[in-house]
């Protein structure tokens, strides 16, 4: 279904994606020869500290523990055979040249290859060692390496119709076999292309079978066990590397997991989709903050026109997300779904809905909803989403798109960083303790986790003067004692003495709490102290007649801190007259 997935993408934007055999690589240095194959300069094609221009070339070989070499372009150790060791690699890389100069003897670009390496190796030092590029060049072999004719534009390993031909070459020793994902019959491939992921080796790829592990059947190894077609193959691997490149929109990661995501059907809303979900799971570029917030904005808008129908989208157009995580020697799939287009934009809306709470903070520090990055990192020590156990992502990641319950760790993590910063004097509570994203992600757990339990009031997205709860209620009292205190310049014992033990175990510290906000009253003007003790008495009329709850569950702590973000926002609202 996955490669299925891949393949269909792969057909509908063949025009977006490079020719079977061929790949998008980054190439440092530029060797020019002449026709006659005499070295004439380096060009470096760096364009800043990490890019360099990236060229059409042969897909790079996959290197194991057997010594092999890219067509036409490949790093300096295999290109140039200069320093210890590399005579083996550089006499690979070489050998191919002659093979393929002796198949093309018509090819100028391969002819002049071949004599610039009948000269003898010290001689070409010579020449190159008056480059001015030469010592940075030594200093960097790792860096990958091509050639081109000094009076052509193109490099010789961008030749399609020569690396086509290679291909063609290449396949009619492989055996055949029906395709898994085509169904049709053809040269099946032994490996398929490599594309790692951060935190796998270079040669990790998605399907892959180590040889004598227990998967090889009736004789049959490695990929020859899950029969892929060569054309099938060029065209999943090309998709994946298009998705897994530097500036790719179909990626996010979170943690050491990866997300890909794509669509099917019409490609300007696939695309808008793609680009909204971006901005919907990533932390946004600070580099680009102007142009993620202007994304972010039109995320809301654009699902809500797919769910209406505003958007117009038919049956047919879905949309794709998979997981994936690094693994010793290959890719693990940690997640996949399959899912029509209007149905997915439905289980978004969900979330937006679920996360809307009241923002009182000034407009430019507003967002229209809490993204996947935000809720994970509100949780974690310092907002390091490094520190999350992969699990966990995946989990929210899946509660986000599937509209399941939002991880229970995550939530306990979330009460956790909370009372771990109440502690904290002298800090801003809209940057520490209770937050917008974690009362947020608390109002949206509670209310999915007891969506069919009809036992609580769900939370509202404002201050719900109707909500009898005891944890509500005891966070809105412990909201308006501090806010007292606050307005005296009394200090800030209540949150940092008092608030954590009320979220738990509200009847041995409320009482104490009340008693200490009587001194706070005495300071205030006439009229602030009775606008208080209504208030005060509002919420206590509220609470049961045996006084307050001796402990509170694990929900309804939950619900004392948005009870307590709820009033707080309402007492920082500008009341009209």
């Amino acid at each position: 279904m996955i490669l299925e997935s891949l393949y269909k993408y792969a057909q509908a934007h063949s025009d977006e994606l490079p020719p079977a055999g061929m790949e998008w690589k980054e190439i440092e240095y530029v060797i020019v020869i002449d026709e006659k194959g005499k070295f004439i300069r380096f060009e470096s094609k760096r364009l800043d500290k990490k890019k360099c221009v990236s060229f059409l070339v042969a897909k790079e070989i996959k290197r194991t523990s057997n010594l092999t070499s890219n067509i036409l372009w490949d790093k300096g150790k295999y290109v140039l055979g200069i320093g210890n060791g590399t005579e083996i690699c550089h006499e690979l890389f070489v050998g191919i040249i002659r093979d393929i100069a002796a198949k093309h003897p018509d090819h100028t670009s391969i002819q002049a290859l071949r004599q610039y390496y009948d000269v003898p190796q010290a001689e070409i030092e010579c020449l190159m060692q008056q480059d001015p590029l030469y010592e940075e060049i030594i200093n960097n072999l790792g860096a990958n390496m091509s050639f081109r004719l000094a009076l052509e534009d193109e490099l010789i390993a961008e030749d399609n119709n020569l690396i086509k031909s290679l291909n063609n070459d290449s396949i009619k020793d492989l055996p055949e076999g029906v395709c898994l994902v085509t169904g049709k019959k053809g040269p099946i491939v032994r490996l398929f292309t490599a594309t790692p992921l951060p935190g796998t080796q270079s040669t990790a790829a998605l399907v892959a079978m180590q040889t004598d592990s227990g998967y090889d059947s009736y004789g049959k190894s490695q990929v020859f066990n899950s029969p892929i077609s060569v054309e099938a193959e060029s065209a999943i691997s090309s998709v994946l590397k298009k998705f897994l490149g530097k500036e790719s929109v179909n990626k996010i990661r979170l943690g050491n997991r990866m997300f890909l995501f794509w669509g099917s059907g019409d490609k300007g809303i696939s695309t808008d989709v793609e680009r909204g979900l971006m901005s919907l799971f990533q932390f946004p570029d600070k580099k680009q903050e102007a142009f993620s917030m202007e994304n972010i904005e039109k995320v809301s808008k654009l699902f809500k026109s797919i769910f209406s129908g505003e958007i117009k989208t038919t049956l047919d157009d879905s949309f794709h997300i998979l997981g994936l995580a690094p693994n010793t020697g290959r890719i693990a799939v940690v997640m996949w779904m399959d899912s029509k287009l209007k149905d997915f934009a439905f289980k978004i809306l969900e979330h937006f809905q679920d996360m809307e709470i009241v923002d009182n903070r000034k407009l430019e520090k507003r967002k229209p909803y809490v993204g996947v990055y935000s809720i994970i990192s509100a949780a974690t020590i310092g907002g390091k989403i490094s520190d999350a156990l992969p699990r966990l992502v995946e989990e929210t990641v899946k509660a986000v798109i599937n509209g399941s319950a939002y991880p229970y760790p995550l939530y306990m993590s979330t009460l956790q960083r909370i009372r771990a910063e109440l502690s904290e004097k002298g800090v801003t509570l809209s940057e520490k303790g209770v937050t917008v994203e974690r009362a947020a992600f608390l109002k949206a757990y509670i209310n999915r986790n007891e969506k069919y339990k009809n036992q609580n009031k769900p939370l509202t997205v404002m201050l719900d003067k109707e909500n009898s709860n005891p944890g509500y209620l005891c966070g809105r009292l412990t909201a308006v004692l501090e806010k007292i205190q606050t307005d005296v310049n009394s200090g800030d014992s209540i949150r940092t003495r008092y608030m954590g033990a009320a979220s738990s175990t509200p009847a041995a510290v409320l009482p104490a709490m009340l008693n200490l906000s009587l001194h706070h009253s005495e300071k205030l003007s006439e009229g602030s102290r009775i606008y208080y003790e209504q208030l005060k008495q509002e919420i206590l009329d509220k609470i049961s007649g045996a006084g307050f709850s001796a402990t509170l569950d694990l929900a309804d702590q939950g619900r004392f801190f948005v009870g307590y973000y709820h009033q707080r926002a309402d007492l920082f609202t500008k009341k009209e007259k």
